[in-house]
């Protein structure tokens, strides 16, 4: 199994000025060339009063300063934005990236970015038959020529043209741990992921997917493995945490020496995880990248 490697670009907070955001990604990439194959970006508008960057945006002036890495969303809130208007964005980008783009969709969760930039926020069950009734546009309008129709519970579209199609079709991420969430995720996703999860959750989840798949009759290989989330590592135990800041930790992230960060990953790996995309916490530091990139992740 080959192990790939993606790099989070953080929205927020913004460093000052803003070019040192992706000046930051620019450093890792080049300590390492080819090692990370993808850029991700989160989808959020605001953590408190701290300056937070657009999903969408920032994603597709990185594809253009990138051009040699995909690009993923980790992931869309499906009701930030209206589903067919999505799927012709993503379309877009996926055409003008040469077929770089990975769409990552979730339900959506944050509630204080919904009340306060106007959105409803329903209950979980209704933002999963959202996200239901997205994934059904988005891939109907990427798929199906000539005018497409869907009439979902919540979102429909009525003769709906898309053209040009995206060229490859772009791979869907679904983000998310319920049964319900797996269930869409068997149906409809090439690849899935829970943020920040530690190993037993993520395993646990991980076979409801395998089952979710075998009774809709779709092998589960067919569906990567992934997890997102932060990497926080030093030469002791107490300098990795405090890289984390208090709000990272082992039973969120991946901290610690460079050998226990190994031993963290190594079950991951291990249940047929094959896709990490990593925040590589305070990678500016002397000494940070060479311990994160040859003292875990090349040997890895």
């Amino acid at each position: 199994m080959v192990v790939e490697f993606g790099l989070n670009i953080p929205i927020e907070p913004i460093p000052q000025p803003v070019e040192g955001l992706l000046d930051h990604v620019e450093m890792i990439i080049s300590y390492c060339p080819g090692l990370f194959r993808s850029l991700w970006v989160t989808d959020h508008f605001f953590w408190g009063e701290t300056p937070t960057h657009e999903c969408w945006t920032l994603l597709t002036y990185a594809s253009a300063r990138f051009p040699s890495m995909k690009v993923g969303t980790m992931v869309i809130g499906q009701n930030y934005r209206n589903p067919a208007l999505l799927a012709k964005m993503a379309s877009t980008l996926q055409i003008l990236s040469g077929g770089r783009l990975i769409l990552g969709l979730g339900a959506g969760w944050k509630e204080d970015e919904y009340r306060g930039f106007g959105y409803a926020f329903p209950p979980p069950a209704v933002r999963l038959e959202q996200l239901e009734d997205t994934l059904e546009i988005v891939t109907r309008l990427w798929t199906e020529s000539g005018e497409v129709s869907y009439q979902g519970k919540h979102y429909h579209i009525d003769r709906a043209m898309l053209a040009p199609k995206p060229d490859p079709v772009p791979p869907i991420v679904i983000g998310g741990g319920g049964n319900k969430t797996m269930r869409l995720a068997a149906r409809f996703a090439q690849m899935w992921n829970i943020p920040d999860a530690p190993f037993a959750h993520y395993a646990e989840r991980a076979a409801i997917l395998k089952q979710s798949c075998v009774e809709i009759g779709r092998n589960p290989n067919a569906i990567r493995l992934s997890w997102f989330g932060r990497f926080a590592i030093g030469a002791a135990m107490e300098e990795a945490l405090a890289r984390g800041g208090g709000r990272w930790t082992p039973d969120n992230a991946f901290v610690g020496t460079p050998e226990q960060i190994r031993a963290q990953m190594q079950p991951f790996i291990d249940l047929g995880v094959s896709y990490f995309m990593l925040e590589i916490l305070d990678a500016a530091s002397p000494g940070v990248l060479e311990m994160a990139i040859d003292q875990v992740i090349n040997r890895l």
